[in-house]
């Protein structure tokens, strides 16, 4: 019945998967910041290319849901890019993609926190085990470095992104009904606008770098398969099965992106994020095991 949901979802998150890997190509070739915004502004330029008559047709509906609108164009776009491509300065792509298991644990608390969304004794083992998968790769495997806390800087950046992210999903509930080229374009708009200050606040402190060749090509790919295909899909993946069991396919992120960053990017597979898989994966298995049989 949900098999177009499935695969949208699927592709999705393959193409979500490879933009951790673009973004660790995209270090020294063009800076995070940068990158972000050139991303959105292609987006933008090609979103609006193809969609400018339906967007004057819902726009009595857009201008309505503004404050949505700019908060989903700012927690899923600028927030989750711009903290991701800024992460794997300083962890490997491997640990960035493997952490996003986090994200549906997180929007299973947020919905249980603010809409009190019951869940069953199955689902909070399941996050648990999903939990201690991401924590294991946040500390490299070694739990000592909690007592010191010495997690790597680019994993605690990696954190503010998954936050973001989980806000995102969770606030797609209050979308407007909108045509999906609408809902994709509004929020690109505001994720552009949102990262021109990011710019000149990167050119302020001296760390802007222009794209070279490698660099456009990352931005195209981040702006046509990480941006546009990839959002519209997931969001009709949220509209069709909702924004808990969509959630969990983000699970399949680290398996896309660690899979790309080891044949791509040539990063070693360490045992530990062999472990941190294996648990998340079967976390996600149990816990929406524990949904079906719920209900």
């Amino acid at each position: 019945m949900h098999q177009k949901a499935y695969l949208a979802l699927a592709i999705a998150t393959l193409c979500w998967g490879g933009n951790a890997v673009a973004g660790k190509l995209a270090v020294g070739h063009v800076s995070p910041m940068l990158l972000t915004f050139l991303r959105w502004l292609v987006a933008v330029i090609v979103i609006f290319a193809i969609s400018l008559p339906q967007i004057r047709k819902d726009w009595p509906v857009v201008k309505k849901n503004l404050p949505v609108l700019i908060f989903l164009g700012f927690s899923g776009y600028v927030v989750f890019n711009a903290a991701q491509y800024t992460a794997v300065n300083y962890t490997t792509a491997i640990n960035v993609s493997v952490e996003q298991v986090l994200i549906p644990m997180l929007i299973f608390v947020l919905n249980f926190l603010l809409f009190r969304m019951k869940v069953s004794w199955a689902q909070i083992f399941g996050f648990t085990l999903t939990f201690i998968g991401g924590l294991i790769t946040a500390v490299h495997g070694d739990f000592s470095t909690l007592m010191t806390l010495s997690v790597n800087i680019g994993d605690a950046i990696m954190m503010i992104a998954i936050v973001g992210y989980a806000f995102y999903t969770v606030a797609l509930r209050w979308r407007p009904l909108i045509n999906w080229r609408t809902m994709m374009a509004i929020p690109a708009l505001v994720a552009l606008m949102f990262s021109v200050p990011l710019v000149f606040w990167e050119h302020a402190t001296d760390s802007l770098i222009w794209p070279d060749q490698r660099g456009w090509v990352i931005v195209l790919y981040t702006a046509l398969f990480a941006s546009l295909v990839a959002q519209v899909l997931y969001i009709v993946g949220v509209e069709r099965i909702g924004a808990n069991r969509a959630g969990l396919f983000i699970n399949l992120v680290p398996v896309f992106g660690t899979l790309l960053s080891v044949a791509i990017l040539g990063e070693d597979l360490q045992l530990f994020h062999v472990v941190a898989l294996v648990l998340a994966l079967g976390g996600i298995a149990i816990a929406e095991r524990g949904k079906l049989s719920a209900k």
